[in-house]
């Protein structure tokens, strides 16, 4: 396994190659006009990948900034690489990104199923919020609300 794996700005040549990540991870993907729209409409879209030395996108995280708060709307990791820290290094980037921009809070939905996600929030000092019932379309699954404040 690659373990060298740097993070930067998505751009929207690495649609495809999300794309792929995307359709992995998800039972409902985004459609390429949905990330076509964050990269080039959205004016509050972030997105961050992660790359191997080969220049292989293995993960990938979005996230909107609206003045001082930050929203994650979706973190996928490829499947062959699930396990190798990948999700918790682009949450650390994100949270940087953000703090550097003066973001003093970040929030999340995550399936109330999806304990691995959530072992990884808590650890990044995230707080259990609300439920929102039904929030899943696919399943109808509720998701959990997280938050952290940064100091």
């Amino acid at each position: 396994m690659e373990t060298n794996i740097t993070y930067r700005k998505m751009t929207i040549d690495d649609i495809d190659q999300v794309l792929l990540i995307e359709e992995e991870a998800f039972d409902t993907p985004w459609t390429r006009e949905a990330f076509e729209h964050e990269m080039t409409t959205n004016e509050y879209s972030h997105y961050l990948v992660a790359e191997t030395e080969t220049k292989e996108l293995v993960g990938y995280c979005g996230m909107w900034v609206v003045m001082d708060e930050s929203h994650i709307t979706n973190v996928a990791v490829s499947e062959r690489m699930r396990g190798n820290k990948i999700g918790e290094g682009l949450m650390r980037e994100a949270i940087r990104v953000v703090t550097e921009q003066n973001v003093v809070l970040m929030t999340l939905e995550v399936r109330v199923s999806n304990d691995v996600a959530k072992n990884l929030y808590h650890k990044l000092n995230f707080q259990d919020g609300g439920i929102r019932k039904n929030y899943y379309s696919d399943t109808g699954e509720d998701a959990l609300v997280m938050w952290v404040e940064f100091k």
